[in-house]
């Protein structure tokens, strides 16, 4: 474990930093699943040799590994199907690694990768270094209720005139710090208008970290709502008490504690049979 810890350490630190380094973080997954697939393909055997001298060192009775397998639920007069080597190397060790492996594919999918590969290419950051036509459009395409087929031809178009607006012509882009910044040079210029459905792009990679946030509090909303003692309430009603929790703007003649008093007071409806 300490080693499977070790593989996924470096893109942990990175996912973690308040200002996060997009393309160095795909890069990190990347690197992350390589290393997880290397080492489930080529390290079992350093691995044994590494834990048979700490159980020699510790005096701690190292197994057979041509011998059947035994499980500890089993009874000890039927021998399993297999040889400890393969309970220890399938079962275990390459059991470990899939999951973890499974893990950031859960996570960092297509969609997932070519979404945050297009937030990073619309980055300022080092006069557009990072930046990518062809990444940005796959970007793109994940909306397709903001960018139809006709769109995207002029999309692609927008951008070419773009980049060598802001990063070759218009000083007045060097030096932003970061999608903020841009949006708001873009907006100070009236290049906004020049280029809308570029401003379109930025605009929807701004909201992402938002809508992200208010998803996750919506998640957490619902499970104090509707708990163990209230799992039979109806979706209607779910909703309405969502509403005024979530919106305590709307609400502000009812303050914060009588919202709340509100759905602990609620009893969950018994049947009686």
């Amino acid at each position: 474990m300490s080693d499977v810890l070790a593989i996924t350490n470096e893109l942990n630190k990175c996912l973690q930093k308040k200002e996060q380094d997009l393309a160095n973080a795909m890069l990190l997954v990347e690197v992350a699943k390589i290393r997880l697939q290397a080492y489930r393909d080529e390290e079992w055997d350093s691995l044994i040799a590494r834990v048979s001298l700490f159980c020699i060192k510790h005096e701690i009775l190292v197994p057979n590994f041509e011998e059947p397998y035994v499980s500890s639920l089993r009874s000890q007069r039927r021998l399993g199907d297999n040889k400890v080597s393969h309970h220890y190397r399938v079962e275990v060790f390459c059991n470990i690694i899939d999951w973890q492996l499974q893990e950031l594919k859960d996570r960092f999918g297509e969609a997932t990768t070519d979404l945050l590969h297009g937030i990073s290419c619309l980055n300022p950051i080092d006069l557009f270094s990072s930046f990518d036509i062809r990444k940005i459009m796959k970007m793109a395409k994940l909306y397709p209720d903001d960018f139809n087929e006709f769109n995207m031809g002029s999309l692609e178009n927008q951008l070419a005139s773009y980049i060598i607006d802001v990063r070759d012509v218009d000083e007045r882009f060097y030096n932003l710090k970061g999608l903020c910044d841009l949006s708001k040079k873009l907006v100070q210029t009236k290049k906004h208008s020049n280029y809308p459905l570029v401003f379109r792009l930025v605009k929807l990679a701004l909201l992402l970290p938002v809508a992200t946030a208010s998803v996750e509090r919506a998640f957490s909303t619902m499970k104090f709502i509707k708990n163990d003692l209230r799992s039979q309430m109806s979706d209607d009603f779910f909703s309405g008490c969502l509403v005024p929790y979530l919106e305590k703007d709307v609400f502000d003649n009812v303050s914060n504690d009588a919202i709340i008093k509100s759905f602990q007071d609620m009893k969950p409806r018994r049947v009686q049979l």
